[in-house]
């Protein structure tokens, strides 16, 4: 995008705070994409008031009028060629179509356009040539391009109804990357082609899903006929062992065992790193928290505050779903993985402090992904994620709650986690029911055995006072 457009974008939006309600799941994504589209129609609405104004106090005679996703010119010219003129006037009321898109980069061109017909009429010149014909803008519409060559294209039409943010950035990029590794950058974009290369990917797959997910928006963006319902459906879940609470905290240790062992020829400056990410894995483990979330403008100031009772970590606005503030699961793990160490968290802010697009995060999320795999945890960072999510269950919590900690919607909690509640999670949840049963039970002979005990002993003494 250019950086004319990029600032008029950014000017669109500059008012406009999306809702941080999408959590992946439809329902999210859709109160979302409805406010950012409300919002934009309103805006839009009132530059078309302001072009018109603007040509009417310029006394020019073409006005504008926005039907079909398009701007038409609209004004009185010369017959076409080859139209019977029953009114004997020479002239008739024309709407102009050039191909212009009813967006705010359009609406600049519309108005250009008008001011060009306007001074062809004016003169006595005007001509019907293939522009005003609508041949060139249907001939233009017509040329068949590449992925490689539209991809500039689609990331302009893409900003042009979104605020450009690190998270719209990061969606952007990833619907980029679907296109270009699954689609393929030589592939032409017509139904034909791209339906070819959907079946070759593999049936219910997440590659597949994530690949129609982005072809929908493309789709959309760029008004195409391709009917996406045969390759629609979740991907199948393969089964997936999380680390319980004993394995979590036995593999925080991994990271000071890595570097007690490591050879000593790393640099002096790195010889501390792993303090970073093993702090990074006791917080993840803790909080329930998407490794992104650790690293995007991070509110140490807030984490360390005495007052902070709850001991709550911030998350902030330009994450995923947006700013909140996340309660740990066990509040003894902050000491046990010495989460409030001062030292750890200089380098955390030395590590982001000059990360701020999309692309640095991402590096240093990669990071703490390989230190997890170099020392050997045994999972993934967003292992400890699923894992706070099924410990949630198992402890009874509410799902409401664990949702609203996690930072998603209870459709997503219940669709997406409790997928991963495997087998021995069920068997440990159901026994536990039955032992608190059991002890139910148990409790409620105690307190009848007890209740006969008073009331022998009320009567003994009542028996003892007479006497």
């Amino acid at each position: 995008m250019s950086k004319t457009n990029l600032h008029q974008n950014s000017e669109v939006f500059e008012s406009f705070e999306p809702p941080h309600t999408t959590d992946g799941s439809y329902k999210g994504t859709m109160k979302q994409i409805e406010a950012t589209r409300a919002y934009l129609k309103e805006k839009f609405d009132e530059e078309v008031v302001k072009v018109k104004t603007r040509l009417k106090e310029a006394n020019i005679k073409v006005g504008i009028v926005v039907k079909n996703g398009s701007i038409q010119l609209q004004t009185t010219l010369p017959l076409k060629p080859g139209e019977i003129d029953k009114k004997g006037t020479g002239v008739k009321q024309y709407s102009i179509s050039l191909g212009i898109p009813a967006n705010f980069d359009g609406l600049k061109t519309a108005e250009e356009e008008a001011y060009e017909l306007s001074k062809l009429t004016a003169r006595k010149c005007f001509e019907w040539n293939d522009k005003y014909l609508g041949k060139r803008a249907k001939a233009a519409k017509e040329q068949i391009k590449t992925i490689a060559e539209i991809l500039p294209e689609f990331e302009k039409k893409y900003f042009q109804t979104r605020k450009r943010t690190m998270k719209s950035e990061h969606t952007f990029h990833c619907h980029q990357d679907y296109l270009k590794r699954n689609i393929g950058l030589d592939t032409l974009v017509c139904k034909d082609e791209i339906l070819l290369r959907l079946d070759i990917l593999e049936p219910k797959s997440s590659t597949l899903y994530n690949t129609v997910k982005t072809l929908k928006v493309f789709r959309k963006i760029f008004d195409l006929d391709i009917d996406l319902s045969a390759y629609a459906g979740k991907p199948i879940v393969q089964e997936r062992h999380l680390p319980d609470d004993d394995k979590i905290i036995a593999a925080y240790d991994k990271f000071a065992d890595y570097a007690a062992t490591r050879k000593r020829t790393i640099k002096k400056a790195y010889v501390n790193s792993w303090k970073l990410w093993q702090w990074c894995y006791g917080m993840l483990a803790t909080y329930g928290l998407r490794p992104r979330e650790l690293f995007v403008n991070p509110d140490i100031e807030h984490w360390l505050n005495t007052k902070n009772i709850n001991h709550t970590w911030k998350v902030d606005s330009e994450t995923k779903t947006g700013s909140r503030e996340v309660l740990p699961f066990y509040p003894e793990w902050l000491e046990k993985f010495d989460l409030k160490n001062i030292e750890y968290l200089q380098m955390l802010k030395e590590i982001v402090e000059d990360k701020k697009t999309w692309r640095d995060i991402n590096t240093v999320r990669i990071n703490c992904s390989s230190w997890f795999r170099r020392v050997n945890v045994g999972f993934d960072p967003y292992d400890l994620r699923h894992a706070w999510a099924i410990r949630a269950h198992m402890n009874g919590i509410p799902i409401k709650a664990a949702a609203d900690n996690l930072g998603h919607s209870v459709e997503i909690h219940t669709e997406i986690y409790q997928k991963w509640f495997s087998l021995e999670n069920r068997r440990k949840v159901m026994t536990s029911a039955l032992e608190s049963k059991d002890l139910v039970r148990n409790l409620q002979n105690e307190n009848q055995r007890l209740q006969v005990e008073i009331e022998k002993l009320l009567q003994e003494n009542q028996t003892l006072r007479i006497k």
